[in-house]
């Protein structure tokens, strides 16, 4: 009888400390994932995919792979794991392109604050400034621009049109920016040249900053590379070895595999977050 009290009193503790823990932030840190992944999309260059769509397509490339190195080397367990590393390569195309993106981005974005400062200086409306950024700024970020006088001809909204540009810009410096623009738009302001242009300088030396920190700590993020693939190499070439992997056939090598991977899995990340800086997040969605 008192074992069930005790019972009884646990579940009761729990219940009230599970209270305190609404379901709302696991609903909000999936939807978090989702909109990352969109943002990441859009940052490559592939904003007609859909997270949905990626995920499908590891999947599938995930098991041709699985099939073929399974026929290849005689062994499923051996076919299984190379077919989870290759389910990671469309995620990792996309986080090398968004990447690729956002240092190029990062040096480009004074020349957009530095462009959008003239307009304002010459007299033109915010609108028509942040349009002429289509014309006359950087050339791998005008199509987000364009697109932008293209809304803004085809409706009339401002704000609406500037909420657009966020989502096709996918960025937390340009997330930054349309925010100034939409404040000085609604509640007025003289300044805002002065703003913009201490924004740019504020911009160059960020960049300057993390460009050279992210030069000293590549070879950390190389050398975790490096040490990934070097077992995983030996392996796939042990599956041309006719009945070489066998043994991993078996619970004790599967085992092993199992274990080498989650291993893997979990020194890369140590590796990586040691050796690369955070990503700025998108605090003004």
């Amino acid at each position: 009888m008192g074992a069930l009290w005790g019972l009884v009193a646990g579940l009761g503790v729990f219940m009230v400390w599970w209270s305190f823990w609404a379901p709302e932030p696991a609903v909000r840190e999936s939807r978090g994932w989702h909109t990352r992944l969109a943002d990441r999309l859009v940052q490559a260059g592939a904003g007609a995919v859909t997270p949905g769509a990626l995920i499908a397509a590891a999947v599938g490339v995930g098991l041709v792979v699985a099939l073929l190195v399974s026929a290849l080397a005689g062994s499923f367990v051996v076919g299984l794991g190379f077919g989870v590393i290759a389910a990671r390569g469309p995620f990792a195309l996309v986080d090398a392109r968004a990447r690729r993106h956002g240092v190029e981005a990062r040096r480009l974005w004074p020349d957009v604050v530095d462009s959008l400062a003239s307009g304002v200086r010459a007299g033109l409306t915010l609108p028509e400034a942040v349009a002429q950024v289509g014309t006359r700024g950087p050339e791998p970020l005008r199509e987000p621009f364009v697109l932008f006088a293209e809304d803004y001809r085809a409706s009339g909204r401002f704000q609406d049109c500037l909420d657009l540009l966020k989502a096709r810009l996918a960025d937390p410096v340009a997330d930054r920016i349309v925010e100034t623009l939409r404040l000085t738009r609604e509640v007025g302001g003289t300044d805002l040249g002065g703003t913009l242009r201490t924004l740019a300088e504020f911009l160059r030396a960020d960049a300057r900053v993390r460009g050279e920190i992210e030069a000293r700590q590549s070879w950390t993020v190389n050398a975790a590379r490096l040490a990934v693939a070097a077992p995983w190499v030996v392996l796939g070439m042990l599956a041309f070895r006719g009945q070489s992997l066998a043994a991993y056939n078996s619970t004790a090598g599967a085992t092993v595999l199992i274990v080498g991977g989650l291993a893997t899995v979990v020194a890369y990340r140590l590796m990586v977050k040691a050796g690369r800086l955070s990503a700025e997040e998108r605090v003004l969605r």
